[in-house]
C-alpha cells in the first residue's frame, strides 16, 4: 500500500527544444464577446505618439508575445483550478441536500467513515522520509504523523468523491484556456483530413533534433485521430544555430512545387546528416523529383521570402525555439510526450462536442 506522502510526490518532465524556447501569444482570445469587442475598440487606438507616428498594442505582439501567454496561461490555471473546486462544492452541496444531510454530514457518512486508520509501517515510512526535519524520536510524534496521514487520505478520498458525483452529472464547462492566432496554412503543407476540427500547426526547422525526435509522435496522433486531426507545418528555420536549416526549408518549398513536399519533409527529418546543397537534391532525385528543376530552385533562393513570412507569423504568435505547436491555438513547445497532445486534443473535441450539444439544444 502506497502511503500519503508517496501518492503525493510528483516530477516535472522537462522537455528541451532546440534554441531557448518561451511562452508566446499574439492575439489571445478565449474572453467574453463583450470583452473581446471592447478590446478590439481600444485596440484601434493608439498606446503612444512618437513625433506624430503612431504605436498601436498590436506592434507589441511580437516582442510582449512570449510573456504574454504565460502570464494569461497562469490566469487561466488559477481561473480553471477555482472552478473546479467550485463546481464539485456545488456539486456535493446539491448531493447533500437531496439526502437530508448537511455536506460535512455527507462527507462524514460517505468518504471520512470509509478511509481506514494508518497502519504503523505507513506512520513509520512517513516519519523516515521527512527524519530530516525533526528530531523528535518516533515514538513521540507517531500519533501527529497518523494524524496528518489520515487528514491527506480523507482529503483525497472527499475529492474522488466530489469528482464521481460529477461525472454523473451533466456538467458543462465554458471556461476556455487562451488561443493564438497564426494565420493562414498553406493547404499543401498540411497532413491529414483538411477538414478535421482540430488542426496542429507546427514551427519547425528540419536541422533542429528535436523536431526530428517529435515526428513519431505526431505521425502516431494522425493515426489515432484519423480524421479527426491534421498538421500544418509552417517553417522557423533556426539559422543562427542550424546552419543548413534556412536551405532545408527552401528544399521544402521546392519538393512542394513538385507535389512532393510531405515525402521531402519526410526524408528531411529521417537523416538530418544530409542537409547539405548536394545531399538535398540527391535526396529529391530519389524521391522522383525532375533533379534540373529542383536544382535551379533551390540555387535561386525563390522561396526566401515565403519562409520569412513564416517566422514572422510565429514570431508574432510568440514562436522562439523550435519545435512550437499550436493545437485549435493552443500553444505547446518542445518534443513532448504523445500524452501532452492527447491531452489537449481530448479537450478541444469534448469543448466541441459540448459546443455542438449546446447548440442543437437550443
Amino acid at each position: 500500500m502506497k502511503t500519503p506522502y508517496a501518492r503525493a510526490t510528483f516530477c516535472a518532465c522537462v522537455a528541451f527544444a532546440c534554441a531557448a524556447w518561451g511562452f508566446g501569444q499574439a492575439n489571445v482570445s478565449g474572453r467574453g464577446a463583450g470583452e473581446a469587442a471592447a478590446l478590439a475598440s481600444a485596440a484601434e487606438k493608439p498606446i503612444a505618439i512618437v513625433e506624430g507616428q503612431p504605436i498601436y498594442r498590436s506592434d507589441l505582439a511580437g516582442p510582449a508575445a512570449a510573456q504574454m501567454l504565460q502570464i494569461h496561461q497562469q490566469e487561466y490555471k488559477i481561473e480553471s483550478a477555482a472552478l473546479d473546486a467550485l463546481i464539485n462544492q456545488k456539486v456535493v452541496e446539491a448531493e447533500a441536500k437531496k439526502k437530508g444531510l448537511t455536506v460535512e454530514q455527507l462527507y462524514q457518512k460517505e468518504v471520512d467513515s470509509k478511509v481506514p486508520e494508518p497502519s504503523d509501517a505507513e506512520a513509520k515510512g512517513y516519519y523516515l522520509a521527512v527524519k530530516g526535519q525533526s528530531t523528535l524520536p518516533f515514538t513521540m510524534v507517531e500519533p501527529q504523523i497518523k494524524r496528518l496521514i489520515k487528514n491527506a487520505e480523507i482529503q483525497q478520498a472527499r475529492e474522488k468523491y466530489a469528482e464521481a458525483l460529477r461525472a454523473k452529472l451533466n456538467v458543462i464547462v465554458y471556461l476556455q484556456p487562451p488561443t493564438v492566432e497564426t494565420g493562414e496554412n498553406d493547404p499543401a503543407r498540411v497532413e491529414g483530413n483538411p477538414k478535421a476540427p482540430i488542426t496542429i500547426v507546427e514551427f519547425g526547422d528540419f536541422q533542429c533534433p528535436f523536431c526530428g525526435r517529435v515526428e513519431p509522435t505526431l505521425m502516431a496522433l494522425l493515426k489515432k485521430y484519423k480524421g479527426k486531426v491534421n498538421l500544418a507545418f509552417r517553417d522557423f528555420p533556426l539559422s543562427t544555430i542550424h546552419p543548413y536549416a534556412e536551405e532545408a526549408a527552401e528544399a521544402g518549398r521546392c519538393a512542394e512545387a513538385q507535389g512532393k513536399f510531405w515525402p521531402m519533409h519526410d526524408a528531411m527529418y529521417a537523416d538530418q546528416s544530409e542537409l547539405t546543397e548536394a545531399d538535398l537534391i540527391k535526396t529529391a532525385t530519389k524521391l522522383g523529383m525532375n533533379e534540373k528543376s529542383f536544382t535551379a530552385c533551390l540555387k535561386s533562393n525563390e522561396y526566401a521570402s515565403a519562409i520569412q513570412q513564416d517566422v514572422a507569423a510565429g514570431t508574432r504568435a510568440g514562436v522562439t525555439g523550435t519545435p512550437t505547436f499550436f493545437i485549435n491555438g493552443r500553444f505547446l513547445s518542445g518534443a513532448v510526450p504523445e500524452e501532452q497532445f492527447e491531452q489537449i486534443i481530448d479537450s478541444e473535441l469534448a469543448a466541441l462536442k459540448n459546443r455542438n450539444r449546446t447548440v442543437a439544444s437550443r
